[in-house]
């Protein structure tokens, strides 16, 4: 026995270190948004705004009050020019002159904070306009071809306003709640947050945030695009970085850590009369894009059999007979694998049509079911208001996302109603929202199905009881891509647009995926992890338990 279990660690070691392996390769060879290209060092310790003129950067610094124009290739100095005031933080370009945000304005008294923009001749530093800033704290300033956009990280806000008099042209919350850079595309916006270290693409219709990218620092401050890079600035390290952005990877692994967890299902009999015939489905968890198995999963009792529904879901099952009064059955099923976070990198125009969605997802996943009822007028009335003629997958997803968020509540009452009564009641548990949205985008053609999972939510040692279940959508050219409005919904109090578009393209490293469905199994009917039917004599009281144990495995024992 001493030399199966050490043979036994000696096999994980060797797991363990292969997966390692192959997943370092995997994460330094791939290139993604947000990796970085280059960096170098700033000309002063305290930089601020930034942006591109076509053939060189701009670079504001608060310290030194300089507006300095460097090299993108080496950051030399190639000219330097004073600051129109004493507190510059926001640089843009129109094409022709720079403008600057100014946190302090005309004075150099540390009191006196009354935000200015000028317009500055990029030869010699010659003002030509300034005006008052549209809010009192601009910090990123961007231009996009008639007007220029400002963030303010007082009142978290991004503005559009009018380069000639301020005035407001429209405005909307920040992605979150220390705004700093802001730069434009040509279809987007930029912006960093400083606090979160992070950097949003945002829709400048609709203020929605559709992809986030880690910053490459602690402090990101400026921005500027071109020909999709993105140069940033960070305050802490006192460098500039040139950033991937809208590159082939369509994701990024990251966190990886590696657990057990030992899935209990416990049927107890209580009597007075027995329990005739137990069936039981434990759902098994395979390899997916967040997860590895590692091994073979292991139970405590040898499975009947194993079995494959419709969706291709594997289930473990177990058939008792005749469980008498007092009797338990406990089964159990142990799972070793590795778990990363998964981000999507998900940009509108990269997605396909949705003529180009295969046949046989289509045929699969468009079906309807009586969880969904996409027939009826509740869900068509909806498709027509909130899809319209609306063509683009992600469009079409993120309207009914955002529309759904408004909508409901979240309340787990323990029961599960369907689309259309979720939606007329306006509340429901994961399971209710994930029934609502799959019956959402299949009446609008985009294919849907969710995955369920035991979900470890303080860390290390856990016991799950309550589960999580989310939705899946099909968008061509990405595949398959968690869309989660449960989780969004609960972000809605904090009212962050990043925590809103957090759970699109997001799977969190705390998941162990055990199930992926379209609705209707045949083994596991509406449920997820595990699944029981029982013929009982008369009179006859059981308990059924189910949760999962989890624990940290150390990789390096």
């Amino acid at each position: 026995m001493k030399q199966y279990l050490k043979n036994e660690n000696n096999r994980m070691k060797k797991i363990v270190i292969s997966l390692f392996v192959l997943i370092t390769f995997h994460l330094t060879s791939m290139a993604f948004s947000g990796e970085v290209i280059k960096s170098f060092n700033t000309p002063g310790k305290y930089p601020t705004g930034l942006c591109f003129d076509g053939e060189n950067l701009w670079l504001a610094d608060r310290e030194t009050d300089k507006i300095y124009c460097l090299n993108p290739e080496t950051g030399k100095i190639i000219r330097q020019i004073e600051s129109p005031a004493y507190w510059p933080v926001g640089l843009a370009w129109d094409g022709k002159y720079l403008w600057n945000a100014d946190f302090r304005g005309r004075t150099d008294k540390s009191e006196d904070l009354d935000g200015m923009i000028f317009k500055i001749d990029p030869k010699d530093g010659t003002v030509l306009e300034t005006l008052k800033a549209p809010s009192s704290s601009p910090k990123g300033l961007a231009w996009d071809g008639k007007y220029l956009w400002c963030v303010d990280d007082e009142i978290d806000k991004i503005i559009q306003f009018n380069p000639h008099d301020g005035t407001t042209i429209k405005s909307f919350q920040s992605p979150a709640k220390d705004p700093k850079g802001i730069t434009f595309d040509g279809k987007y916006l930029w912006i960093t947050d400083r606090t979160l270290k992070e950097i949003y693409m945002v829709d400048p219709n609709t203020g929605f945030v559709i992809v986030i990218l880690d910053g490459p620092g602690n402090y990101v401050h400026g921005l500027a695009v071109k020909d999709n890079k993105l140069w940033v600035v960070d305050q802490d390290s006192d460098k500039i970085y040139q950033l991937k952005i809208k590159d082939q990877e369509n994701y990024i692994l990251k966190d990886k850590k590696i657990s057990k967890v030992t899935f209990n299902h416990r049927v107890t009999c209580f009597g007075p009369g027995k329990i005739k015939e137990l069936n039981v489905n434990i759902a098994l968890p395979e390899n997916r894009l967040n997860q590895k198995i590692i091994g073979e999963i292991t139970y405590n009792i040898k499975p009947t059999k194993i079995l494959t529904d419709q969706w291709g879901q594997k289930t473990a099952f177990y058939q008792f007979n005749d469980i008498k009064p007092g009797e338990t059955i406990n089964i159990q099923a142990t799972t070793i694998f590795e778990s990363h976070i998964v981000r999507y990198f998900i940009y509108p125009e990269k997605v396909g049509k949705l003529s180009d969605i295969p046949k046989n997802i289509k045929d699969k996943y468009l079906i309807d079911d009586e969880k969904y009822q996409i027939n009826s007028n509740v869900i068509q009335n909806i498709i027509k208001e909130v899809v319209g003629d609306e063509e683009n997958p992600y469009w079409i997803m993120r309207n009914l996302y955002q529309y759904l968020m408004g909508q409901l509540n979240y309340n787990m009452d323990g029961y599960w109603d369907t689309a259309p009564t979720v939606l007329t009641n306006k509340h429901g548990s994961c399971s209710e929202y994930s029934f609502t949205f799959i019956a959402l985008c299949r009446a609008a053609g985009l294919p849907a199905r969710y995955v369920g999972s035991t979900w470890n939510r303080k860390g290390y040692a856990y016991m799950d009881d309550v589960y999580h279940r989310w939705p899946e959508i099909y968008l061509p050219n990405y595949g398959w891509v968690p869309v989660d409005p449960t989780y969004g919904d609960r972000y809605r109090e904090k009212g962050l647009p990043r925590d809103h578009a957090t759970p699109i393209g997001f799977v969190s490293n705390a998941a162990l995926i055990t199930t992926q469905s379209g609705g209707g199994s045949a083994t596991m009917g509406w449920t997820y992890n595990s699944n029981e039917n029982y013929i009982t004599e008369p009179k006859t009281n059981l308990n059924i338990i189910h949760y999962g144990d989890w624990d940290k495995v150390d990789s390096d024992k």
